[in-house]
């Protein structure tokens, strides 16, 4: 069977770039089924894409290819690649930051630098385009890979794991009177906030049903000062109410019940954005 092949962009879908994307993909084999992750990655954001491909890349069957084309660097000499992770799935994407979580979570075995000689599209008007990688590189030789045209080793050559290019992920601090942490990433649909502290590090101090005072800082000013229930579920907090609940990737979180917590309190996320978590009395 060939693998699946699994897109993430910052695209939208406000024109064409993701159809002319797929054109490609089906030109070289119209079997490949392809699947969208999202395209709604927040733009230029290439942590945002480094951390959702570490949300859902786990639930896939193993050696499915995945396409992540969040690009501020096209058409410069940022690296583009495709990543052979310690369990078993390929990334095609610029050396760019999005390999970060996977890098650091589950490790990577191997990468290879696209060669673009062998595995660029190569159009009828014979006219290079610089700023379309996600069309003319990334797209065409994730399809060619999953096709079986080529091999993983005819990628192109592979360079050190150690020089993939990776964000700064910052660690919870655990303290005698409790823990702080920052907002990694947002829901972006439901407003709610996900924290970089595990459930393993805050049932060290907490358990459901506790109230915790939670202070939000950000740039040094706090911007959010209250007490508030731990929650193993949204449905036992009243509509509108704030809660502490553990995420579907077991960290701790904060959501607005049926409400947004981004919108109604002004807050994002990024290491600006530090959360500390007390025991009250």
């Amino acid at each position: 069977m060939r693998p699946i092949l699994v897109f993430q962009t910052d695209f939208t879908y406000l024109e064409g770039a993701v159809a002319a994307m797929y054109g490609v993909v089906k030109s070289v084999d119209r079997d490949i089924e392809i699947i969208d992750a999202t395209h709604e990655i927040p733009q230029y954001d290439t942590w945002s894409a480094s951390f959702r491909l570490d949300q859902y890349m786990r639930f896939w069957p193993k050696g499915q290819i995945f396409v992540s084309v969040v690009d501020p660097g096209v058409g410069t000499k940022r690296r583009a690649c495709v990543a052979l992770t310690n369990d078993g799935y390929y990334v095609v994407t610029p050396d760019n930051g999005t390999l970060t979580h996977i890098k650091a979570h589950v490790g990577i075995k191997e990468v290879r630098e696209i060669d673009e000689s062998i595995n660029r599209l190569k159009r009828d008007d014979n006219k290079a385009v610089s700023i379309f990688h996600g069309r003319d590189l990334f797209g065409y030789c994730a399809a060619r890979l999953a096709s079986g045209i080529i091999t993983y080793e005819e990628v192109g050559p592979s360079y050190p794991v150690d020089e993939i290019v990776t964000h700064k992920i910052n660690k919870a601090v655990l303290k005698e009177d409790g823990i702080e942490g920052i907002f990694e990433i947002n829901d972006p649909n439901f407003g709610n906030l996900w924290t970089n502290i595990s459930l393993d590090d805050f049932s060290k101090y907490f358990t459901h049903g506790d109230k915790i005072a939670v202070e939000i800082i950000h740039d040094d000013k706090v911007v959010f000062d209250k007490v508030l229930p731990y929650y193993p579920s949204f449905g036992m907090a009243e509509d509108h109410s704030v809660m502490i609940y553990n995420n579907e990737l077991n960290n701790i979180a904060l959501a607005e019940v049926v409400g947004n917590l981004c919108k109604s309190y002004g807050l994002s996320y990024g290491p600006e954005y530090k959360v500390v978590f007390k025991k009250v009395g």
